[in-house]
């Protein structure tokens, strides 16, 4: 049944085209018009509020409408909004690729803006190739990626990428991808342990570099969650592993921690828990708590000085975007930074992610669709199975994680599934009471979707019986 819509659900309709979203979906659930948030929470038009679990597709760090960031997003717009970053400079981006240098593990000392997470994979994927080609390894054309990478949605980035979902269609017209079987932790195919997990799955990119390495300029990883394919998570022995034979078959490590920087993990960087230093560190998302689009490429000295040379030469990096080093996303992400600088937002994430460890594994535990909860910092997820045996897939053509986000929603929490897996990344602002509602109203909404869905399938064997 049609919902009745509101003036501006239905002028919504009329033009706008979501993201990642069958729009014949709205006729039956139409789009949700916020008109505020604060904190943790999301305020519709009709005065009904919304725990945002998932910080606004992982871009929120300190809060909906946060008054420290506001206030110096106010005061630059006052001052400065943007100019043209070739040939020009200002103080809001010198002081964050300076405080970048300083966070980001050792060695990356130059930083490339761009202005979306998408926008940064092809910054590196292209840097890393225009240097080899300038440094005479011209058979270095193609990229190593891992089944189930997600890395963006612009051509390059789909082709690095690995979740069919995204990339089936445009096939025809991607790069010629290396790929090898990436980390399943909670599959294992050598039956393994996280506590005692010694990261055998290396092999299979060792396989692929053995065969390839000559052709290939860069491995790309997301450091320890393969976040789009159902926040997939693997030890950061993986990571060492992996900065090792990139070393040893000089091919580039490109780190892409646009979901997974700033804190989110548990580190201010996935990678420093491997303790390695990438060659490439993409980042974005958090950067500017939410606010504003930006994102940056890190990279070392030894790539930046391949491009370093006289004009006539053409080995400048001709790459940009009309908004690249925007001032007032730069003034936003100083402030983001600055606030991690002064106060210890990481002890916060851990503490925090202690209690909801807790909370989830009490709440979760026992229900029997629940395969796993697995847990990195304060990011959590849910894989919902057809049997905890054997581990089976629920049929994905039922949309049961998406019919369990419907019902959430109804109840006031945002919780946007990745297929079948549920999951949690809240802002870091984020209460013991507020988690505990996110947690109860989660393992409600499962038990009653299932119970309901047990009733229909006994009915219809009934039916079925009599016929």
């Amino acid at each position: 049944m049609k919902q009745a819509l509101t003036d501006l659900q239905a002028r919504d309709l009329q033009h706008v085209w979501h993201p990642c979203s069958q729009m014949k979906d709205y006729e039956q659930f139409p789009p949700i018009v916020i008109k505020s948030g604060e904190g943790v929470w999301l305020y519709d038009e009709n005065g009904n509020r919304y725990l945002d679990a998932v910080s606004s597709w992982w871009v929120n760090l300190f809060g909906h409408a946060n008054k420290r960031i506001s206030q110096a997003l106010s005061e630059q717009a006052f001052t400065l909004e943007h100019v043209i970053f070739a040939n020009f400079t200002h103080e809001p981006a010198v002081k964050v690729a300076e405080k970048l240098v300083a966070l980001t593990p050792p060695g990356l000392n130059k930083v490339f803006f761009a202005d979306n997470g998408s926008a940064s994979i092809e910054v590196a994927l292209k840097m890393s190739f225009q240097y080899h080609m300038q440094t005479g390894k011209t058979q270095k054309k193609r990229f190593l990626a891992l089944t189930d990478a997600y890395h963006g949605e612009t051509l390059g980035a789909l082709s690095v990428g690995g979740v069919d979902l995204y990339n089936e269609v445009y096939q025809p017209l991607l790069l010629d991808t290396v790929r090898a079987q990436g980390p399943d932790c909670f599959r294992c195919p050598f039956q393994d342990k996280p506590d005692s997990c010694q990261a055998q799955c290396i092999h299979y990119i060792e396989k692929e570099l053995e065969a390839h390495h000559e052709g290939i300029t860069a491995i790309i990883i997301e450091p320890l969650i393969q976040a789009a394919a159902g926040m997939k998570m693997y030890p950061a022995l993986y990571l060492k592993k992996l900065r090792e034979l990139c070393t040893s078959y000089d091919v580039h490590l490109i780190a892409d921690e646009v979901a997974v920087g700033f804190g989110r993990t548990g580190t201010l960087f996935a990678c420093e828990q491997a303790g390695i230093s990438p060659d490439f560190m993409c980042l974005s998302k958090g950067l500017t708590g939410g606010y504003l689009p930006l994102s940056v490429v890190l990279t070392t000295d030894e790539i930046y000085d391949a491009f370093y040379d006289e004009y006539g030469t053409m080995k400048a990096f001709l790459h940009s975007h009309s908004y690249t080093g925007n001032t007032l996303a730069c003034r936003v992400a100083l402030e983001v930074l600055t606030m991690f600088e002064e106060e210890d937002y990481i002890e916060l994430v851990q503490q925090k992610g202690d209690v909801m460890r807790k909370l989830a594994i009490e709440a979760f535990s026992h229900l029997p669709y629940v395969g796993e909860y697995r847990q990195i910092g304060l990011v959590g997820a849910i894989e919902l199975v057809a049997d905890l045996l054997s581990k089976e897939p629920l049929p994905g053509e039922e949309r049961i994680g998406y019919q369990i986000y419907q019902r959430a929603l109804a109840k006031g929490l945002l919780i946007r599934p990745l297929g079948n897996i549920l999951y949690f990344m809240p802002p870091y602002v984020i209460s013991e009471e507020e988690m505990r509602f996110m947690i109860e109203t989660t393992r409600q909404t499962i038990e009653t979707f299932f119970a309901e869905r047990e009733e229909k399938v006994c009915s219809s064997d009934q039916q079925h019986s009599l016929l």
